[in-house]
């Protein structure tokens, strides 16, 4: 096989890998009707049931560290794929709301182990094209992303008799499909690289290490801000008595993000370890959230547009950084400690959010959090963007 056709099918496995964390997870929305009127949910139920995949990918982070440290990343992605796939399809099976949280949260488990994992192996695969390989997953993500909600209602339900418990098991198949198949298309190499030779194999995170909190707390307002958005936009719209734009504000925001996805497929190497995406798309992740509140007709769809497509962009641009930043063999340790403080951000703004808009009466009230994580997002990208100058692995 020429070098060529070796990177292009290193670059496929970590599309299909970056596909396989999202898509059973926005297999749920499309399908909350159906799930809450078989299982007689409430919607505090439903709230959960939509939040504890994120939860889990805080909790088991840490896990997933210690499992890449101990049996390498390429076996410990492997086993991420197995269990989110069989706990994915399990959920068709649940009985009751308990087995179907249950099997959730050993769905978000498997995710989590993934996570770390995929910056893993970005840098062993493709160290001289980090910003491309994370571009290339990312895209997966937002395909998968895009995925169940584009093509569950109008295709996949109508092919199944209208069955939610069978069309979890139709995205979880090509997750399946992956789990089986990728120990045999992965690379045989070994887990360390030779410059990384006779170093421990490390998996607690270093939380006395300042990068840890700088690339968590920045990851964690992009999160934020992006769950959020999507949490609260719905309802704030319908107590505003434009219900008529929820369709469309989801649809473009979730849409923006897979066009600047495709164009960071060209830019992404460029955009690695530069300060002015920070400076550009923070601010005008900061505008997007002004036009949510205060806009009206087609400027809330087009605000929500560019929140999608600022956060797709400074999601890439941290995302590459662990790879980037970390010493030899740290990049699994790095990454875990990075989403174990990001995800708890991404669970912790909302509540408050939500908080803020019960305490208050006022709906306006859940986006006053928000409109700080913008404002976080650029700050602390810019000190990241000093600190990957200084970076001995800024050269990679």
């Amino acid at each position: 096989m020429t070098s060529g056709a070796r990177v292009f099918n290193l670059f496929c496995l970590l599309w299909l890998v970056g596909m396989s964390t999202r898509i059973t997870i926005l297999a749920v929305p499309p399908v909350i009707p159906l799930i809450r009127d078989d299982l007689r949910m409430t919607e505090t139920q439903v709230g959960l049931l939509v939040g504890l995949p994120v939860l889990t990918w805080a909790l088991a982070a840490i896990p997933g560290s210690l499992l890449i440290a101990r049996l390498g990343a390429t076996f410990t992605l492997a086993a991420g794929l197995a269990l989110t796939g069989l706990a994915a399809a399990g959920r068709g099976a649940a009985p009751d709301v308990w087995v179907l949280y249950a099997a959730t949260m050993l769905m978000g488990c498997g995710i989590a182990v993934m996570q770390p994992a995929l910056p893993t192996l970005v840098r062993e695969w493709v160290p001289h094209r980090i910003g491309l390989g994370t571009a290339v997953s990312s895209n997966g993500m937002m395909v998968g992303v895009a995925a169940g909600p584009a093509l569950t209602i109008p295709f996949v339900l109508p092919l199944l008799d209208q069955s939610w418990r069978l069309a979890f098991l139709w995205w979880a198949a090509p997750v399946l499909m992956l789990a089986l198949i990728f120990p045999l298309l992965a690379p045989r190499m070994t887990e360390v690289t030779s410059a990384e030779i006779g170093i421990p194999r490390r998996w607690w995170p270093d939380w006395k290490n300042p990068l840890i909190w700088l690339l968590g707390l920045t990851f964690g307002a992009n999160n934020s801000l992006y769950y959020g958005t999507n949490a609260f936009l719905p309802d704030y719209l319908a107590s505003g008595g434009r219900a008529d734009l929820i369709g469309a504000a989801l649809g473009f925001m979730n849409g923006s993000q897979f066009v600047a996805s495709i164009l960071l497929l060209v830019t992404a190497d460029r955009l690695q370890n530069r300060v002015w995406p920070y400076l550009v798309f923070g601010p005008a992740a900061f505008l997007g959230v002004v036009g949510v509140m205060f806009g009206d007709g087609l400027w809330v769809v087009a605000a929500a547009a560019l929140i999608g497509f600022s956060l797709a962009i400074t999601f890439v641009v941290t995302l590459a950084l662990p790879p980037v930043l970390s010493p030899p063999g740290d990049v699994h340790r790095m990454s875990a400690g990075m989403f174990t403080v990001s995800f708890s951000c991404a669970v912790i703004v909302p509540i408050v959010c939500g908080a803020l808009w019960d305490l208050t009466g006022l709906p306006w009230t859940a986006f006053l959090l928000l409109l700080l994580c913008p404002l976080l997002l650029t700050a602390l990208g810019f000190a990241l963007s000093l600190h990957g100058r200084t970076s001995p692995r800024a050269s990679v």
